[in-house]
């Protein structure tokens, strides 16, 4: 499989060599599994549809957050498909550490059933605090999610043990990427505080579920 212009982007990035902050938007393919999205850098934009430059540019469409504008979304949405949220990109390397045992017994649970829609390979780690899904989401990059049974137990570090696992769980060395709402300042210290640093924004639009 030939591998898709933003992966090679992004990990430039998360290897502190950014896009110029030119202020501009670049068009690319959807990747391999048909995801349109929106990724935002400081001052440059790439977004990923069979779309027309000139009308994203009629739409207001730049670099300097002009390209997540709700018209410019719904523009490379259409009809069918369905917008998501704007997310904080994160990335960090995996590691070593303490590992959670495999769940073979949750592909059911609503955040497994959330990662499946958008990401493949999906594996599921856990214990009877909490979550860890890892799998290949856009561009085929390695993704982390966590979700705590209990969300009480967030006060107690058990997100960033749950993250630190998780981590544990790919090879040392490889990029592990994270999506977080910035309206989930919890979740964001949590990551922050292992390690992952911010690279930049992305709104991904796919099917909707029942599709």
């Amino acid at each position: 499989m030939t591998e898709h212009p933003l992966r090679g982007i992004l990990e430039r990035a998360a290897g502190e060599s950014f896009p110029a902050a030119d202020g501009g938007v670049e068009v690319l393919s959807p990747d391999a599994a048909g995801t349109r999205a929106v990724v935002a850098f400081s001052g440059h934009a790439y977004v990923l549809a069979d779309i027309d430059p000139a009308e994203l540019t009629a739409l207001g469409a730049d670099g300097f957050g002009g390209a997540s504008k709700p018209d410019v979304l719904r523009a490379v949405a259409g009809s069918e498909l369905e917008i998501g949220s704007l997310d904080v990109v994160l990335v960090t390397t995996g590691g070593d550490g303490e590992r959670l045992e495999r769940r073979h017994d949750l592909d059911h649970h609503p955040r497994v059933e959330r990662a499946t829609h958008h990401r493949r390979d999906v594996e599921v780690y856990g214990d009877e605090v909490g979550l860890v899904i890892l799998g290949r989401g856009l561009v085929d990059r390695r993704e982390l999610s966590v979700e705590l049974i209990n969300p009480a137990a967030g006060g107690r570090g058990e997100g960033r043990r749950l993250i630190r696992a998780g981590l544990a769980a790919i090879p040392p060395g490889e990029w592990c990427w994270a999506q977080v709402a910035p309206g989930n300042a919890a979740s964001l210290r949590a990551f922050l505080a292992c390690g992952f640093v911010p690279v930049c924004s992305e709104v991904l639009v796919t099917s909707h579920p029942s599709v």
